[in-house]
Protein backbone atom coordinates (compact mmCIF):
# COMPACT_ATOMS: atom_id res chain seq x y z
CA UNK A 1 0.00 0.00 0.00
CA UNK A 2 2.48 2.43 1.13
CA UNK A 3 4.72 1.70 -2.28
CA UNK A 4 1.62 2.55 -4.67
CA UNK A 5 0.72 5.79 -2.30
CA UNK A 6 4.25 7.10 -3.15
CA UNK A 7 3.75 6.28 -6.57
CA UNK A 8 0.72 8.34 -7.03
CA UNK A 9 2.06 10.88 -4.79
CA UNK A 10 4.71 11.92 -8.06
CA UNK A 11 2.15 12.20 -10.70
CA UNK A 12 0.78 15.11 -11.96
CA UNK A 13 -2.44 16.41 -10.59
CA UNK A 14 -3.78 16.45 -13.97
CA UNK A 15 -3.26 12.73 -13.87
CA UNK A 16 -4.55 12.36 -10.51
CA UNK A 17 -7.56 13.43 -11.56
CA UNK A 18 -7.97 11.11 -14.57
CA UNK A 19 -7.48 8.50 -12.30
CA UNK A 20 -9.87 9.79 -9.84
CA UNK A 21 -12.60 10.01 -12.18
CA UNK A 22 -12.83 7.11 -13.21
CA UNK A 23 -12.66 5.65 -9.85
CA UNK A 24 -15.82 7.67 -8.86
CA UNK A 25 -17.61 6.00 -11.55
CA UNK A 26 -16.45 2.47 -10.52
CA UNK A 27 -17.42 3.06 -7.01
CA UNK A 28 -20.53 4.74 -8.34
CA UNK A 29 -21.29 1.46 -10.72
CA UNK A 30 -20.04 -1.20 -8.08
CA UNK A 31 -21.76 -0.06 -4.69
CA UNK A 32 -25.93 0.10 -5.01
CA UNK A 33 -26.02 1.48 -1.64
CA UNK A 34 -23.45 4.56 -2.43
CA UNK A 35 -25.05 4.83 -5.61
CA UNK A 36 -28.90 5.41 -4.22
CA UNK A 37 -27.67 7.52 -1.09
CA UNK A 38 -25.76 9.95 -3.83
CA UNK A 39 -28.82 10.35 -6.11
CA UNK A 40 -31.26 10.45 -3.18
CA UNK A 41 -29.33 13.37 -1.46
CA UNK A 42 -28.46 15.34 -4.99
CA UNK A 43 -32.01 15.46 -5.35
CA UNK A 44 -33.06 17.20 -1.86
CA UNK A 45 -31.04 20.14 -3.25
CA UNK A 46 -32.55 19.67 -6.67
CA UNK A 47 -29.43 18.79 -8.43
CA UNK A 48 -29.64 18.17 -12.10
CA UNK A 49 -28.19 14.67 -13.67
CA UNK A 50 -25.74 16.16 -15.61
CA UNK A 51 -24.63 18.07 -12.28
CA UNK A 52 -25.04 14.36 -10.75
CA UNK A 53 -23.07 12.99 -12.89
CA UNK A 54 -19.87 15.15 -12.79
CA UNK A 55 -20.29 15.01 -8.80
CA UNK A 56 -19.72 11.23 -9.20
CA UNK A 57 -16.21 12.29 -10.72
CA UNK A 58 -15.04 14.34 -8.60
CA UNK A 59 -15.94 12.21 -5.59
CA UNK A 60 -13.04 9.94 -7.24
CA UNK A 61 -10.72 13.33 -8.07
CA UNK A 62 -10.86 13.82 -4.26
CA UNK A 63 -9.62 10.83 -3.20
CA UNK A 64 -6.74 10.54 -5.93
CA UNK A 65 -5.45 13.79 -5.07
CA UNK A 66 -4.87 13.21 -1.50
CA UNK A 67 -1.57 10.98 -2.17
CA UNK A 68 -0.21 14.11 -3.71
CA UNK A 69 -1.20 16.72 -0.98
CA UNK A 70 -0.50 14.21 2.18
CA UNK A 71 2.62 12.97 1.35
CA UNK A 72 5.03 15.74 0.14
CA UNK A 73 7.42 16.76 2.69
CA UNK A 74 6.10 18.93 5.25
CA UNK A 75 8.47 22.12 4.26
CA UNK A 76 7.33 22.24 0.28
CA UNK A 77 4.24 24.29 -0.05
CA UNK A 78 1.39 23.21 -1.88
CA UNK A 79 2.72 21.73 -5.58
CA UNK A 80 -0.10 22.74 -7.94
CA UNK A 81 -1.15 26.37 -8.37
CA UNK A 82 -3.65 27.86 -5.92
CA UNK A 83 -5.46 31.08 -6.37
CA UNK A 84 -7.27 33.42 -3.10
CA UNK A 85 -10.43 34.85 -4.02
CA UNK A 86 -11.18 37.27 -1.40
CA UNK A 87 -8.52 36.51 0.61
CA UNK A 88 -8.87 40.47 2.16
CA UNK A 89 -11.95 38.61 4.07
CA UNK A 90 -9.26 36.31 6.11
CA UNK A 91 -6.95 39.58 6.98
CA UNK A 92 -9.87 41.42 8.03
CA UNK A 93 -10.47 39.01 10.75
CA UNK A 94 -7.74 37.91 11.87
CA UNK A 95 -7.10 42.06 12.30
CA UNK A 96 -9.83 41.71 15.19
CA UNK A 97 -7.93 39.63 17.07
CA UNK A 98 -10.59 37.85 18.50
CA UNK A 99 -9.82 34.11 16.91
CA UNK A 100 -11.43 32.70 13.97
CA UNK A 101 -13.48 29.91 13.44
CA UNK A 102 -12.90 28.58 9.24
CA UNK A 103 -16.45 26.52 8.33
CA UNK A 104 -15.31 24.15 5.67
CA UNK A 105 -18.04 22.19 3.81
CA UNK A 106 -17.16 18.66 2.64
CA UNK A 107 -16.62 20.10 -1.19
CA UNK A 108 -14.44 20.61 -3.10
CA UNK A 109 -10.67 19.71 -2.01
CA UNK A 110 -11.39 20.81 1.33
CA UNK A 111 -7.93 19.20 2.61
CA UNK A 112 -6.22 22.45 0.34
CA UNK A 113 -8.30 24.77 2.42
CA UNK A 114 -6.03 23.82 5.56
CA UNK A 115 -2.91 23.77 4.07
CA UNK A 116 -3.45 27.08 1.91
CA UNK A 117 -4.35 28.71 5.02
CA UNK A 118 -1.33 27.80 6.67
CA UNK A 119 0.84 28.45 3.37
CA UNK A 120 -0.87 32.13 3.65
CA UNK A 121 -1.81 33.03 7.23
CA UNK A 122 -0.24 30.56 9.19
CA UNK A 123 3.18 32.34 10.24
CA UNK A 124 0.82 35.11 11.79
CA UNK A 125 -2.12 32.89 13.09
CA UNK A 126 -2.01 29.24 12.96
CA UNK A 127 -4.95 27.33 12.77
CA UNK A 128 -6.40 24.37 14.37
CA UNK A 129 -8.18 21.56 12.49
CA UNK A 130 -10.62 18.90 13.83
CA UNK A 131 -10.81 15.80 12.24
CA UNK A 132 -12.50 12.23 13.01
CA UNK A 133 -9.52 9.57 13.32
CA UNK A 134 -10.56 6.87 10.40
CA UNK A 135 -10.98 3.25 12.08
CA UNK A 136 -8.42 1.78 10.01
CA UNK A 137 -4.89 2.00 11.94
CA UNK A 138 -2.63 2.59 8.57
CA UNK A 139 -5.04 5.13 7.24
CA UNK A 140 -4.98 6.64 10.76
CA UNK A 141 -1.51 6.68 11.51
CA UNK A 142 -0.70 8.57 7.91
CA UNK A 143 -3.70 10.99 8.85
CA UNK A 144 -2.37 11.81 11.68
CA UNK A 145 1.55 12.46 10.12
CA UNK A 146 0.31 13.49 6.81
CA UNK A 147 -1.93 16.37 7.94
CA UNK A 148 0.10 17.96 10.79
CA UNK A 149 2.04 20.83 8.92
CA UNK A 150 3.74 24.11 9.89
CA UNK A 151 1.42 26.08 11.53
CA UNK A 152 -0.99 23.79 11.31
CA UNK A 153 -2.55 21.08 13.72
CA UNK A 154 -5.07 18.67 14.16
CA UNK A 155 -7.22 18.11 17.18
CA UNK A 156 -9.20 14.55 17.24
CA UNK A 157 -12.72 14.20 17.59
CA UNK A 158 -12.66 14.11 21.09
CA UNK A 159 -13.25 15.46 24.50
CA UNK A 160 -9.47 16.36 25.11
CA UNK A 161 -9.40 17.52 21.02
CA UNK A 162 -12.30 19.86 21.67
CA UNK A 163 -10.97 20.85 24.72
CA UNK A 164 -7.63 22.00 22.52
CA UNK A 165 -9.93 23.56 20.28
CA UNK A 166 -11.07 25.69 23.33
CA UNK A 167 -7.66 26.40 24.32
CA UNK A 168 -6.97 27.69 20.60
CA UNK A 169 -9.55 29.75 20.12
CA UNK A 170 -9.12 31.59 23.63
CA UNK A 171 -5.57 32.49 22.33
CA UNK A 172 -7.26 34.41 19.68
CA UNK A 173 -5.50 31.57 17.29
CA UNK A 174 -8.24 29.88 14.02
CA UNK A 175 -9.94 26.95 13.83
CA UNK A 176 -11.15 24.51 11.02
CA UNK A 177 -14.07 22.70 11.31
CA UNK A 178 -16.16 20.63 8.67
CA UNK A 179 -19.89 21.80 10.22
CA UNK A 180 -21.59 19.12 7.98
CA UNK A 181 -19.96 16.02 9.38
CA UNK A 182 -22.13 14.11 11.42
CA UNK A 183 -20.85 13.89 14.77
CA UNK A 184 -20.87 11.78 17.73
CA UNK A 185 -24.17 11.54 19.42
CA UNK A 186 -24.50 14.30 22.27
CA UNK A 187 -22.68 16.91 20.08
CA UNK A 188 -25.39 17.95 17.61
CA UNK A 189 -29.10 18.54 16.99
CA UNK A 190 -31.31 17.72 14.40
CA UNK A 191 -31.78 20.27 12.15
CA UNK A 192 -33.36 20.55 8.50
CA UNK A 193 -30.07 20.17 5.64
CA UNK A 194 -31.24 20.72 2.28
CA UNK A 195 -35.15 19.95 3.28
CA UNK A 196 -34.62 16.70 5.52
CA UNK A 197 -33.61 16.82 9.20
CA UNK A 198 -29.71 15.76 9.84
CA UNK A 199 -27.64 15.17 12.45
CA UNK A 200 -25.67 18.77 12.95
CA UNK A 201 -22.80 19.87 15.31
CA UNK A 202 -23.47 22.04 18.20
CA UNK A 203 -19.95 22.68 18.70
CA UNK A 204 -18.86 25.23 15.95
CA UNK A 205 -21.54 27.62 17.12
CA UNK A 206 -20.79 27.05 21.12
CA UNK A 207 -17.07 27.73 20.01
CA UNK A 208 -17.85 30.63 18.70
CA UNK A 209 -20.85 32.28 21.03
CA UNK A 210 -18.92 31.60 24.05
CA UNK A 211 -15.65 33.14 22.60
CA UNK A 212 -16.81 35.94 20.70
CA UNK A 213 -14.54 34.51 17.45
CA UNK A 214 -15.05 35.85 14.39
CA UNK A 215 -16.61 33.02 11.57
CA UNK A 216 -16.64 32.47 7.78
CA UNK A 217 -16.80 30.08 5.37
CA UNK A 218 -13.67 28.49 2.94
CA UNK A 219 -13.47 26.46 0.55
CA UNK A 220 -11.62 25.06 -2.35
CA UNK A 221 -12.28 24.68 -5.58
CA UNK A 222 -10.90 22.43 -8.21
CA UNK A 223 -9.99 23.58 -11.32
CA UNK A 224 -10.63 21.05 -14.39
CA UNK A 225 -7.70 19.52 -15.81
CA UNK A 226 -5.65 19.39 -13.06
CA UNK A 227 -5.04 22.98 -13.29
CA UNK A 228 -4.72 24.00 -9.47
CA UNK A 229 -7.35 25.12 -7.23
CA UNK A 230 -9.22 28.03 -5.83
CA UNK A 231 -9.63 29.21 -2.38
CA UNK A 232 -12.70 30.74 -1.55
CA UNK A 233 -13.40 32.79 1.54
CA UNK A 234 -17.02 33.35 1.95
CA UNK A 235 -18.27 35.60 4.74
CA UNK A 236 -21.09 34.94 7.18
CA UNK A 237 -24.41 35.75 5.63
CA UNK A 238 -25.71 36.57 9.30
CA UNK A 239 -25.05 36.72 13.29
CA UNK A 240 -25.79 33.82 14.71
CA UNK A 241 -28.78 33.63 16.62
CA UNK A 242 -28.01 34.15 20.04
CA UNK A 243 -27.36 31.48 22.70
CA UNK A 244 -31.36 32.43 24.20
CA UNK A 245 -32.67 30.95 20.83
CA UNK A 246 -31.27 27.69 21.38
CA UNK A 247 -28.62 25.34 19.93
CA UNK A 248 -31.08 24.21 17.12
CA UNK A 249 -31.56 28.05 15.78
CA UNK A 250 -28.34 28.06 15.37
CA UNK A 251 -27.07 25.12 14.05
CA UNK A 252 -29.68 25.20 11.15
CA UNK A 253 -28.21 28.74 10.51
CA UNK A 254 -24.89 27.13 9.93
CA UNK A 255 -26.61 24.70 7.89
CA UNK A 256 -28.19 27.65 5.38
CA UNK A 257 -24.48 28.63 5.03
CA UNK A 258 -23.05 25.68 3.65
CA UNK A 259 -26.73 25.15 1.45
CA UNK A 260 -25.52 28.76 -0.13
CA UNK A 261 -22.35 27.67 -0.66
CA UNK A 262 -22.77 24.10 -1.75
CA UNK A 263 -25.08 25.47 -4.51
CA UNK A 264 -22.21 27.81 -5.63
CA UNK A 265 -21.01 24.40 -6.86
CA UNK A 266 -23.02 21.64 -6.73
CA UNK A 267 -21.00 19.52 -8.89
CA UNK A 268 -17.97 19.65 -6.36
CA UNK A 269 -20.11 18.73 -3.07
CA UNK A 270 -19.59 14.96 -2.30
CA UNK A 271 -23.55 14.00 -2.46
CA UNK A 272 -22.29 10.31 -1.12
CA UNK A 273 -21.48 11.26 1.91
CA UNK A 274 -24.05 9.67 4.71
CA UNK A 275 -25.17 13.31 5.69
CA UNK A 276 -28.38 11.97 7.04
CA UNK A 277 -27.10 9.00 9.15
CA UNK A 278 -27.80 8.23 12.89
CA UNK A 279 -24.66 9.35 14.93
CA UNK A 280 -22.31 6.76 16.79
CA UNK A 281 -21.32 7.42 20.40
CA UNK A 282 -17.94 8.67 20.93
CA UNK A 283 -16.31 10.30 24.56
CA UNK A 284 -16.47 13.21 23.25
CA UNK A 285 -20.48 13.67 23.79
CA UNK A 286 -21.34 16.75 25.89
CA UNK A 287 -17.98 18.19 25.34
CA UNK A 288 -18.04 21.80 25.28
CA UNK A 289 -21.41 22.24 27.16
Amino acid sequence: MNFWLAWLSRRSLRHLHALGAGLGWLAYLCSPGYRARLRANAALAGVSAAERRAAVADAGKLVMELPRLWLRPAAVPITDPVRWVNDDLIERLLDDGKGLVLLTPHMGSFEVSAQAYAERFGARQPITVLYRPARQRWLRELEETARARPQLHTAPATLSGVRRLMRALKKGQTLGLLPDQVPPEGMGVWVPFFGQRAYTMTLAARLVQQTGSAVAVLWTERLPHGAGYVVRAVPAPAPLPAVEEGEEAAAAAINRWMEAVIRERPTQYLWGYHRYKNPRQNEASGAAA
